[in-house]
């Protein structure tokens, strides 16, 4: 066993793992490399697909920052903060970029425009998108980050555990009442 293998099984914190991955991956070493996509890919795909809205274009996103850790491991400067959170600007400004270099795919006078639907039914859907902004504001930030966590980022309750540090039974409890608050806001 060499001594970042050690440093992996002993390290605490994720920090000094990461650290640890990042010098095997300087080195070459593939293993290290699937560790850390498996570790951070979800996280790289949910901001992706968050700003794209186009899962295609989220999993190129996805890989292209992969490579570029690949390529330059030393990139990442961990006095600046933590590689989850360096992952997700960079995929973040990444997928903006990517946005902004799109060009439309229609000329706007031959685009064909849709008929006028329900509008009492496009009224009421607003009206019950409006609340809900309304009603989700008006959680406690706990409770609000871990509900877009769960329903906009589409992470598992487990996956937000260990993304925030809070204990499973914590999440879970923070979602439930999230939700119950939820519903008490639209019966209102």
């Amino acid at each position: 066993m060499d001594r970042e293998d050690e440093v992996l099984t002993t390290a605490t914190q994720p920090g000094h793992e990461d650290a640890a991955l990042l010098a095997r991956v300087q080195r070459g070493d593939e293993q290290a490399m699937a560790m850390l996509f498996d570790r951070y890919s979800k996280i790289v795909y949910s901001v992706a697909l968050r700003v794209l809205r186009d899962a295609a274009s989220a999993e190129d996103i996805l890989q292209e920052i992969f490579m570029q850790i690949w390529r330059n491991p030393a990139g990442f400067v961990a006095t600046r903060g933590s590689l989850g959170g360096w992952l997700a600007v960079v995929t973040r400004n990444r997928s903006i970029d990517t946005l902004r270099r799109k060009k439309p795919t229609e000329q706007v006078e031959e685009m064909q425009l849709p008929a006028a639907g329900n509008l009492a039914d496009e009224s009421e859907r607003n009206l019950m998108m409006e609340k809900a902004r309304v009603v989700i504001a008006q959680l406690p930030a706990e409770q609000r980050k871990t509900l877009e966590m769960a329903f906009f980022d589409g992470l598992t309750h487990s996956e937000i555990a260990e993304m925030t540090g809070d204990p499973l039974g914590t999440v879970k409890t923070r979602i439930r009442s999230a939700l119950l608050t939820l519903r008490k806001g639209f019966q209102a």
